[in-house]
């Protein structure tokens, strides 16, 4: 009898002890986790209703009933809760130790809360890496004095940097790449002094780069490319003798490249400089680094000996500067050598410009190696010398003639500032009459400075060779440097140049390269200045080396198409429907049907090509001039884009693309949006306001269900836009496709020293009817 009652004490003892294993999170917390559970439509495979938290929910960590940690890197939303998903998460206020988030590669559509930085107070990481998170970062997360690891890359983020971040004196970690972050890199960051890694790369950030950055002693990443910083290299960055690696690529750069201050940094394996405007020889350059070196210090203005740097180095990328001499027997692949003033080599500057720029320097140039060297520069100071003492000789004769060309210039200067004050809106007649037209009149006060053609000759070096960017449709690009040390891109403009400052006297919008102003003093020759944009256009920014030790390109992921997308849509939208007149991208074209006007409908579909483009990966083709090419590629293509079967668009998808299930429906919303651009008939194209809500809601723009009527139904039983979106659909033809013809760049990635699209097009002001629709198309 005592044994059987021992036996059933012991049971009972098992099974209390069993069932607090089973309930160990705290009732608030668990109602907290539950109500995240409903807010971000998490699926019953990862976090099971019935099931505790902490013992069975994935991702979820805790301690004594509090829960410390959360991880949902790559859940996935239920499918009604993926239709409207948004940055719901509330809940996790009430959870009152959590020490971690980590929501990477979950869609969260919104801004960060403000409560974020006032709530979670024992917050140690926060990780929304490619999340879709907008707005700016909440000045309110300087007060999680506990975090040391903030990961916000990869997002919509905009604004400035908050000075505040600089109070997270635990930060070893800071990620806010891949964003659309303005301004300066905040000063308040010179007390990060614990940081170990810094990412602020692929922003629109400009100023320089702080001096105070040096002091950051345990530094050991820093990426600030692709942004718009423009200053010399403080040399402060010296002093970070733990850095591994540096790269301030796809900046603007400038002053003199001091080879010996990497000799200070022990533990450097991978330095990158390229794309900018740094100068200076490279005889002082070594790493004390026991691993191997990588370079990249291609598209600059070094020069001199390549022979002393290749003694030091497994070199990258030097192409694209001045050195000159012959190419030693172990130099690199004739690519990484490509426009430099090499002998041996092929696919150099030209002699003019190898010799200009060294004359500049007044060093000699070797001549590739071969006799007939430029000799030693010429003695400037004495034929200056010589000058100074003709000119006091000849200057008691001038000078009564002197005073007079001042007398004169005075009354005319006074007379013209006398018109300029009395007249807002000048009157362009400068040029002959087939260069203007009567009565034409800009309001100069939108169009920002007036430059002389003197300072237009000094920033282009009197367009040199080396300065020219591209030869466009409208004019020729030069790059320039204005003597505050800004870099500007100057086009040379035909005879559409007033179209040009028309439109920009008028329209302002942030898709647009910025105007910075204009020289209109030659009688047959204008020009426009435009911002310089560092990141390049779409074809030179689709792929990039993975890593700078081998040649395989990586292309643009999914998310970065996307914004491609949807910004090129945005501008074409806003010059369609909210320009007062209407304007379309491109000017007066003769088309295939021999109209001379272009249309909105062109504009469509030389978009819808884009988009094909960012699909397939096939960018090169648009810039062909092969017709043929373009119309085997096309109807190679959409017969593959069906809104019946989605695995069909799996035969053209670009091979480097990685994406999953969740993303190839994205794909495949945007090849059908591609396809309804490319209808053959114009006037059954979609709208550029629909075409942007489509590619902003790519899951809603069609739902398949075959019914028996065989007809196209959408989610929204209303219609709205996707309904007058699908209506162009149902006549788009694949077999008459490559009928429209060829197609040249007409979509930028939003910058670049070419700053294609804004820069390169004339625009038409003239209010456009959809009756007189051409049936072909020239893009």
């Amino acid at each position: 009898m005592v044994n059987r009652v021992f036996t059933i004490l012991a049971c009972i003892i098992l099974f209390l002890l069993f069932d607090d294993t089973l309930e160990q999170t705290l009732p608030s917390e668990r109602a907290a986790l539950k109500q995240l559970r409903s807010s971000l439509a998490l699926r019953r495979k990862e976090w099971p209703i019935k099931s505790d938290p902490c013992s069975s929910w994935t991702g979820i960590q805790c301690q004594n009933g509090h829960v410390v940690e959360i991880n949902i890197s790559g859940f996935k939303r239920t499918r009604v809760g993926g239709r409207n998903p948004q940055f719901a998460v509330d809940s996790l206020a009430n959870l009152t130790i959590l020490s971690s988030f980590n929501a990477s590669n979950f869609n969260l559509p919104g801004p960060i809360p403000d409560w974020f930085g006032l709530r979670l107070s024992s917050l140690k990481l926060l990780d929304l890496r490619s999340c879709s998170v907008t707005n700016s970062i909440p000045s309110s997360l300087g007060a999680l004095n506990n975090l040391t690891i903030l990961v916000l890359s990869n997002n919509s983020v905009t604004g400035t940097i908050p000075s505040s971040l600089g109070q997270l004196s635990s930060l070893s970690f800071l990620d806010l790449s891949q964003n659309s972050l303005t301004g300066s890199i905040p000063s308040s960051f010179s007390s990060l002094l614990n940081l170990t890694f810094l990412d602020i790369s692929s922003n629109f950030l400009s100023g320089i780069i702080p001096p105070f950055i040096g002091s950051l002693s345990k530094m050991k990443s820093l990426s600030l490319s692709n942004n718009s910083l423009s200053s010399p290299i403080p040399s402060q960055l010296g002093n970070l003798t733990n850095l591994v690696h540096l790269d301030l690529s796809f900046n603007s750069l400038s002053g003199t490249f001091h080879a010996e201050l990497w000799s200070r940094m022990p533990e450097l394996v991978l330095l990158d400089v390229s794309n900018n405007m740094l100068t200076g020889t490279l005889s002082n350059l070594t790493l004390n680094s026991s691993s191997t070196a990588l370079l990249n210090l291609s598209s600059n203005m070094f020069y001199g000996s390549l022979t002393t740097v290749l003694k030091s180095f497994i070199l990258t990328d030097l192409s694209s500067n001045y050195f000159q001499g012959i190419a030693p027997n172990d130099a690199l692949r004739n690519e990484t050598l490509d426009r430099n003033c090499l002998g041996g080599l092929s696919n150099q500057r030209t002699a003019a410009d190898c010799s200009s720029f060294y004359s500049d320097k007044e060093i000699p140039f070797d001549n590739f190696g071969l006799p007939n060297a430029t000799g030693p520069p010429i003695n400037k100071k004495n034929r200056h010398r010589s000058l100074i003492i003709l000119a006091v000789v000849l200057g008691g004769v001038g000078i009564i003639a002197i005073f007079a060309v001042l007398t004169l210039l005075i009354i005319l200067c006074s007379r013209k500032k006398e018109q300029s004050d009395n007249q807002r809106e000048i009157n362009i007649q400068n040029g002959p009459s087939t260069a203007t037209s009567p009565g034409f009149t800009l309001n100069f006060l939108n169009l920002g400075e007036g430059f002389t053609y003197e300072k237009i000759i000094r920033a282009t070096d009197n367009f040199s060779d080396g300065n020219l960017i591209k030869k466009g449709h409208s004019g020729d690009l030069f790059r320039g440097l204005l003597e505050n040390g800004t870099f500007v891109v100057i086009k040379r403009v035909d005879l559409s140049y007033e179209s040009e400052l028309d439109f920009f006297s008028k329209v302002s919008h942030t898709r647009f390269v910025p105007l910075l102003g204009y020289c209109l003093e030659k009688e047959n020759e204008k020009f426009l200045i435009y911002k310089h944009m560092p990141n390049g256009d779409l074809t030179s920014s689709f792929y990039r080396k993975k890593k700078p030790e081998d040649d395989s390109l990586q292309s643009l992921d999914w998310i970065t198409r996307i914004k491609v997308a949807i910004g090129a849509a945005e501008a074409l939208s806003y010059l369609h429907h909210e320009c007062s007149p209407p304007m379309v991208h491109r000017g007066s074209d003769k088309s295939s049907s021999g109209s001379s006007t272009w249309t909105f409908a062109n504009d469509v579909y030389c978009f819808g090509k884009v988009l094909l483009e960012l699909i397939t990966g096939k960018i090169e083709l648009d810039g062909s001039k092969d017709e043929s090419a373009i119309k085997e590629w096309l109807e190679a293509s959409l017969p593959c884009i069906s809104i019946y079967e989605k695995e069909l668009i799996t035969n053209i998808v670009d091979p480097s693309l990685i994406i999953d299930e969740d993303l190839l429906e994205e794909v495949w919303s945007m090849a059908i949006v591609a396809k309804s651009c490319l209808n053959p008939r114009p006037s059954r194209r979609p709208l550029m306001r629909y075409v942007v809500k489509a590619l902003e809601n790519p899951l809603k723009v069609i739902r398949i269900e075959n019914t028996s009527s065989g007809k196209l139904r959408t989610i929204s039983s209303t219609g709205s836009w996707n309904t007058a979106f699908l209506g162009s659909w149902r006549h788009s033809s694949s077999s008459d496709a490559g009928k429209e013809g060829i197609m040249g760049r007409s979509i930028s990635r939003g910058g670049g020293q070419n700053a294609a699209a804004a820069i390169d097009r004339p625009l038409s002001m003239r209010p456009l009817s959809r009756e007189n629709l051409p049936e072909a198309n020239i893009c």
